[in-house]
């Protein structure tokens, strides 16, 4: 009765027929009788912007003024606030050709106009890095025999980020966490961290997508929302629900709502993807496909060396090979494939020849080992010891917001007296040091410093601080004098704190 009401009120039900009825004796009939092809056409907040069709449930739904599905519901006031006064044009037109099923229905149109509206600008970021690396994964999507548009599973799990880093310390392009990458023979440890490599992490996404494909018996949506769950939840949702229809399994409360949203979230970014103007992306300022050269690297070489050899921008080698966590390639990774900029490949391999293997690398940063105190966080720690948050968080293998009181932590501690000899001619004490294995790093005082500030700022003992500079009595700090403020030394191939039994 309560729903006659509802259609009465909005001028589809006649009042005369409410009081025959009691009880309604069949379900409604969702057809043009309730929705005339006529549909009311209103305007999308952005101008020049086509409309998304809308299906009848959709329809009906606002009609009613139903609540949104558990799915969609809003988590922000002002997000709620916007989808209420978001109005769109019913366009007739078919979706875009799709080597992969393309679906339009209530949840997917919810995500088109989240796109378009508060998730406007991520999505531009995204369309504008697209162009990069689309190619390029394409090309191993279709070495694999996979669908080419399952590209946009690396645009909503990351927007083509190589460093995109998630909460769950999923990494790279396609979000693998450890185990997975690990499990299709991607390489992570504290030197290399090849989830991040687009090619190589294309690779392992497209063998994972293909082996969920089959698992999930030639079913996309299965599939790709098992590559977001893993798929023993979407087995076990299946079992529950005795159902392999997507979208009926996501009506339950079994999965998480990130997985509920994710196919939606793939249909819509593929959608306006392929047609960005038809959406209002006509003023995108796309990057140019990446193009490398490769070449070989048969032992440990620093980067600034490649750069300088192949007469290339340092930031454009640490661009192409966002695999590397330091400054140079990995140890104990022979043959190791660097990617350089396209037409420096002769040249790089002509002067690389002529250097001899023990000035490729020179060790810059020393790993100590920290204990945290009481007031120790990783935001502190890494503005002490001049590195990021995240990459502490990463090294140690814990969260950024994590609490570190007490914990042993692994620290990068730069070696400033270690500057290659090749471009920066090191000082007779600095080389005298070196030859007796002892390594010093030097800090320059700045105007302010005390010694009880240098002290904390280093975590080294005032006393450590007078015998470390052979001074006596009253330790002057002045502006501009070089200190030494840390000492290490080689052992097992590592460098490590002077006097440190580990």
């Amino acid at each position: 009765m309560k729903h006659i009401l509802l259609l009465a009120l909005i001028g589809l039900y006649p009042l005369s027929a409410i009081a025959a009825e009691t009880t309604p004796t069949t379900p409604y009939d969702l057809t043009e009788s309730v929705f005339p092809a006529a549909a009311t056409m209103v305007t999308l907040g952005y101008p020049g912007k086509k409309p998304v069709p809308r299906s009848a449930e959709s329809r009906l739904g606002q009609e009613l003024e139903l609540p949104p599905s558990e799915l969609f519901a809003f988590d922000e006031p002002t997000l709620q606030r916007e989808a209420q006064e978001l109005e769109l044009q019913l366009p007739m037109e078919e979706l875009p050709a799709s080597d992969i099923p393309l679906t339009l229905n209530n949840k997917v149109e919810y995500m088109l106009n989240l796109f378009q509206t508060s998730g406007r600008r991520s999505f531009a970021t995204w369309l504008s890095r697209s162009e990069r690396y689309i190619p390029m994964m394409k090309e191993v999507l279709k070495k694999e025999g996979l669908p080419e548009d399952l590209v946009y599973v690396a645009m909503i799990e990351s927007g083509f980020s190589p460093h995109a880093y998630s909460v769950a310390s999923a990494v790279g392009p396609w979000q693998f966490i450890s185990g997975t990458g690990k499990r299709y023979s991607l390489r992570i440890d504290p030197w290399i961290d090849e989830r991040r490599d687009p090619l190589k992490s294309s690779v392992a996404a497209a063998l994972y997508l293909k082996e969920l494909y089959t698992l999930f018996n030639n079913d996309w949506y299965l599939a790709t929302a098992g590559y977001n769950a893993g798929e023993n939840k979407i087995l076990r949702a299946i079992t529950m629900y005795n159902t392999r229809d997507f979208w009926q399994i996501s009506q339950g409360r079994y999965l998480k709502r990130e997985t509920k949203d994710y196919v939606p979230k793939l249909l819509a970014a593929a959608i306006i993807a392929k047609e960005p103007a038809k959406y209002g992306f006509a003023d995108i300022a796309y990057l140019p496909p990446i193009e490398f050269d490769t070449v070989t690297i048969p032992s440990r070489t620093d980067l600034d060396l490649v750069a300088r050899l192949s007469d290339s921008p340092l930031q454009t080698l640490h661009d192409l090979n966002p695999e590397l966590r330091r400054w140079c390639t990995p140890p104990d990774y022979p043959d190791y494939q660097l990617k350089i900029p396209k037409g420096k490949k002769e040249l790089f391999e002509a002067e690389f020849a002529r250097l001899p293997e023990d000035q490729r690398y020179v060790e810059k940063v020393a790993h100590l080992r920290y204990r945290a105190t009481k007031r120790d966080t990783i935001a502190s720690l890494a503005r002490r010891y001049g590195t990021t948050p995240e990459a502490l968080a990463e090294l140690n293998q814990i969260k950024v917001g994590q609490r570190i009181s007490g914990k042993r932590l692994t620290v990068p501690v730069t070696l400033a007296s270690l500057d290659r000899p090749l471009s920066v001619k090191r000082s007779p004490a600095t080389v005298a040091s070196a030859e007796k294995g002892v390594f010093k790093k030097y800090y320059t005082v700045q105007k302010g410093d005390t010694l009880a500030s240098v002290s904390k700022k280093f975590n080294v003992p005032a006393g450590i601080l007078h015998a470390w500079n052979s001074v006596k009595g009253h330790f002057s700090l002045k502006p501009g004098k070089r200190i030494v403020v840390a000492k290490f030394v080689e052992k097992k191939g590592a460098m490590v704190a002077d006097g440190e039994n580990s």
